[in-house]
């Protein structure tokens, strides 16, 4: 009997309101309404980053491969992601060593900064033009009790081998000019523009061979070998393997209970003088629920986001963006008060994360050979990139024992996992 996915192209909308800075001069790759129906050795369904990087990859493993979309690639929650691309995980080392255990939590985080340095890598030898900086992280304490856990954060990532020191309040002062009283320094991160990597990405993929197609998939069938997409037209795709890089839109599979969604806000200023940013433009973020985090752009302007709250209806979500960038602004001026702090635009979007701050990726359960690439949180284009290198090596019939600590039927924090019985042909979005 087939096993199936259903899709609720309504869930597919209103993921994000208000307009980022990002794909300013850059070209959208040529995307084109489906006419016929065919055959690939991979279909991943979604156009957004983590679909951009899972296709260049597949590619270079010699896959012919379709990326399919119902909107202009990247123009999802890629367009609303502010690109922080850091290996530091939204949860502490402290925090995934009480979940999991040291080894195994100092392997989450030394995969993590792998990844950062393998996008690097990527971007470097296709000069690809997105904008990419290598940069600092400073992970900044609350308050007087925050700088203590994170002097202990900092003792504990040394013995997992992870770099970075640990600044005092007379450091940061001298060095960054921010009154703090503690914060971690870190290198090895970056930042990048993210529509104009995605479609930088997809460029490479299609040079090679691969289709970027405008379609909703409806529903996914996976039986005898194959994997079968019906459409809302009159075509099908028909691939080995299925890739679901849908961003934030949840298709029909059964979600583990440590999975939730969230709204998340942010602003970019109008260009700074250079002479007034903080040393080395360093990605600044808080220890703090939500925190605050900072960045600067290619033309120097400071984006700004955090308020994070659990609104998910779009009409609610926006009619509170006015507010929650004025907060953000606020924030921003006290924590760096040389900024002119003008607001050019604001946005906001609803994100996936995970109550361990780690990603969803992996066979889908009663999917055979479709695959989850879900990159969640702050750290969300480094875990698609994570996501990508493992598919693709899932997709070859490799199979790392690491790999299941990002698997969609992991145990939780705490908790274990919803797991439903069989239903039959199909499994429906709630």
């Amino acid at each position: 009997m087939a096993n199936g996915i259903e899709f609720d192209p309504a869930s597919q909308d209103d993921l994000r309101s208000g307009r980022s800075p990002w794909g300013r001069g850059g070209r959208r790759p040529a995307f084109e309404p489906l006419t016929q129906s065919f055959k690939a050795d991979a279909l991943v369904i979604g156009g957004g980053i983590t679909g951009a990087l899972a296709a260049e990859h597949l590619t270079a493993r010699g896959l012919s491969v379709v990326v399919i979309d119902k909107e202009e690639p990247g123009l999802g929650s890629t367009a609303a992601s502010t690109a922080m691309l850091q290996w530091e995980i939204d949860s502490t080392l402290s925090e995934l060593e009480h979940y999991y255990g040291f080894e195994r939590a100092a392997r989450m985080y030394r995969r993590s900064a792998a990844a950062v340095s393998g996008l690097a890598k990527l971007v470097a030898t296709h000069a690809l033009p997105c904008q990419f900086q290598p940069r600092q992280t400073l992970f900044l304490a609350q308050n007087h009790e925050s700088a203590r856990d994170l002097y202990e954060e900092r003792q504990l990532r040394r013995r997992a081998g992870l770099p970075g020191v640990y600044l005092e309040h007379c450091d940061l002062l001298t060095q960054f000019e921010l009154d703090r009283d503690g914060a971690i320094l870190s290198p090895g991160s970056a930042e990048a523009d993210p529509l104009l990597l995605a479609w930088s990405l997809l460029d490479i993929a299609i040079a090679r061979g691969a289709m970027l197609v405008k379609g909703t998939v409806e529903r996914l069938h996976s039986e005898g070998g194959k994997v079968t997409a019906e459409l809302d037209g009159p075509f099908v795709i028909e691939a080995d393997t299925a890739v679901l890089a849908t961003g934030y839109t949840m298709p029909g599979i059964d979600m583990p209970k440590l999975h939730r969604s969230t709204s998340s806000f942010a602003i970019a200023t109008v260009p700074q003088d250079p002479a007034t940013l903080w040393r080395g433009e360093t990605l600044i973020w808080e220890d703090a629920d939500p925190y605050l985090y900072m960045r600067t752009t290619a033309d120097h302007r400071i984006v700004a986001g955090g308020e994070d709250d659990a609104t998910t209806d779009p009409d609610r979500r926006d009619a509170k963006l006015a507010a929650k960038a004025q907060a953000i602004r606020e924030k921003m001026k006290r924590l760096w008060p040389q900024a002119n702090a003008e607001i050019a635009t604001a946005w906001c979007g609803t994100f996936g994360e995970t109550a361990d701050g780690l990603p969803l990726i992996g066979p889908v359960p009663r999917m055979p050979n479709v695959y989850a690439a879900y990159g969640y949180g702050g750290n969300g284009i480094t875990f698609s990139f994570l996501a990508a290198q493992m598919v693709g090596a899932m997709v070859a019939g490799i199979h790392r024992d690491w790999f299941d600590d990002y698997a969609l039927d992991r145990d939780g924090p705490g908790f274990r996992d919803v797991r439903a019985g069989e239903r039959g042909v199909e499994t429906v979005l709630r």
